[in-house]
């Protein structure tokens, strides 16, 4: 479980095939904290830690992760949003994210707003019944955010300049694939009411 507060942004040292899955070996300063069976989030996706180098930590993502999110788009040199799993009896900061992506969005606009930033994101509603709410959760590429402007298939969010400075959110342009996952509780919310 993570909390949608992203720690660090690590950057793709490089990638090996496995058949139909793929290793990514990442480069983060969290290194030295790190063990092998450890569970982060990169880019929102749950990935557990297979190996520690002297460079950085691999990790492997299958082929349905692959297909479901943009690390099948990810190449060397890309930067990803890192969290490690929350720890019993810390602050939960953001809100209750399981790293399990829904579906990747497109970026459709990047508004400079004096100091902070709209994002607006395009999805495809016919692939979920999961119900976003104006100033309702989501998580983008990991980061838990307040989404408004809420129409069925599009949303918006605002980025404040420390977020901005602290994630890649600062390299999204228009067309920018980025990872959701809806907010845990409407979804079964939702599965109750829809079912």
């Amino acid at each position: 479980m993570f909390t949608g507060i992203i720690e660090e942004v690590g950057r793709v040292l490089d990638i090996h095939p496995q058949k139909d899955n793929r290793q990514f070996l990442i480069k983060s300063t969290m290194l030295p904290e790190l063990q092998v069976d450890q569970s982060v989030s990169h880019n929102g996706v749950c990935l557990t830690v297979v190996e520690l180098r002297d460079d950085g930590y691999m990790v492997t993502a299958i082929e349905e992760t692959l297909e479901k999110s943009n690390l099948g788009d990810v190449a060397v040199g890309d930067t990803i949003n890192l969290e490690r799993s929350m720890k019993i009896g810390g602050r939960l900061d953001g809100h209750i994210v399981q790293g399990h992506v829904d579906q990747v969005a497109a970026c459709v606009g990047v508004t400079e707003n004096k100091g902070s930033w709209t994002y607006d994101f395009e999805y495809d509603h016919t692939l979920c019944d999961h119900v976003m709410v104006e100033k309702g959760s989501i998580t983008v590429n990991g980061v838990s955010l307040t989404c408004f402007n809420v129409e069925k298939g599009s949303f918006s969010v605002a980025i404040i300049p420390y977020t901005y400075a602290h994630t890649n959110f600062k390299e999204l342009v228009f067309g920018s694939k980025v990872n959701l996952e809806f907010d845990v509780i409407g979804k079964y919310v939702a599965k109750l009411v829809l079912d």
